[in-house]
């Protein structure tokens, strides 16, 4: 695509923008507002989130534009992994080392709260908790925002653009190529995917790792990262439900819930073997 790009760091990860003609001092803004509220509501490293608040004293909020969306498929997805990914691993992650202040310290395991269905609940309206927890959208915010970030963006140019947050990418009105990285030496591929008016989102043990083994792929139940899958690819319609899948794949459950949804997808194992989907469109170095 010759035109305009636009690269940002918001979230804790770096963004770039891909249009045929350049956004507009506007549309550039309606993102970064966009993407400010999605965070101040959503980020568990923010001391000032509504996250943070509720993770200091449970109670009743006004629900987030994004909660019912979010929450629901989390519901889904805990069903099909038997409880592996769970919206409450916030306080797992950080006492792993993986917390508000980036402190890398691992104090030990901990499950999340295994009943969170109990804990949590919401409408398209309230969001309620019925004691102090840690909710962590990992599995399906960046994807959840990628979206709404490719409605502005698409809403203010001609309809072709490509969004991409590190490794979350969102692509309308054109087709690109996008290279599967190698999760143990990121100068390889493992393959390529043509992605048309759809999203590819990936997941990685060797992103966001710290420590001997610990990354931010936790097993809800037992608060361990995983050890047996080592990275994820998936291609769906959106980037929520292609990322919702990137980390059921993680699990057992995974593929049957991608399958449930239509979803190609690629996954690396701990040893080096790749495994995908019958439906896959990828072009594998295998």
């Amino acid at each position: 695509m010759t035109g305009d790009r636009w690269e940002f760091d918001a979230i804790g990860t770096r963004w770039r923008v891909d249009t045929a003609h350049p956004l507009s001092a506007g549309a550039r803004g309606a993102v970064a507002d966009l993407v400010d509220a999605f965070d101040r509501d959503w980020s568990r490293f923010r001391d000032d989130s509504l996250v943070s608040a509720l993770a200091r004293g449970a109670g009743t909020v006004v629900a987030p534009p994004d909660t019912a969306a979010m929450l629901d498929l989390y519901a889904a997805l805990d069903e099909a992994t038997a409880g592996a990914v769970n919206p409450l691993v916030g306080g797992a992650l950080a006492r792993r080392g993986y917390d508000a202040r980036y402190g890398f310290v691992d104090r030990g395991a901990e499950p999340a709260p295994p009943d969170w269905r109990t804990l949590l609940a919401w409408t398209t309206d309230r969001l309620l908790l019925t004691e102090p927890a840690t909710i962590d959208v990992g599995a399906v915010g960046k994807g959840r925002l990628v979206d709404r970030v490719l409605d502005v963006v698409t809403a203010a140019t001609d309809g072709e653009a490509v969004v991409d947050a590190s490794g979350d990418v969102a692509v309308r009105g054109r087709t690109d190529r996008i290279g599967l990285e190698h999760p143990f030496d990121p100068t390889r591929a493992v393959g390529v995917w043509e992605v048309r008016d759809a999203a590819l989102c990936a997941s990685a043990v060797n992103r966001r790792a710290w420590g001997e083994g610990l990354h931010h792929v936790l097993d809800a139940r037992t608060g361990h990262p995983i050890r047996t899958i080592a990275a994820t690819w998936a291609v769906a319609g959106s980037a929520m439900i292609a990322d919702a899948v990137a980390t059921a794949l993680f699990f057992d459950g995974g593929a049957a819930f991608a399958h449930d949804r239509g979803v190609p997808w690629v996954r690396m194992t701990s040893d080096g073997r790749l495994e995908w989907s019958p439906d896959c469109g990828a072009e594998l170095f295998v």
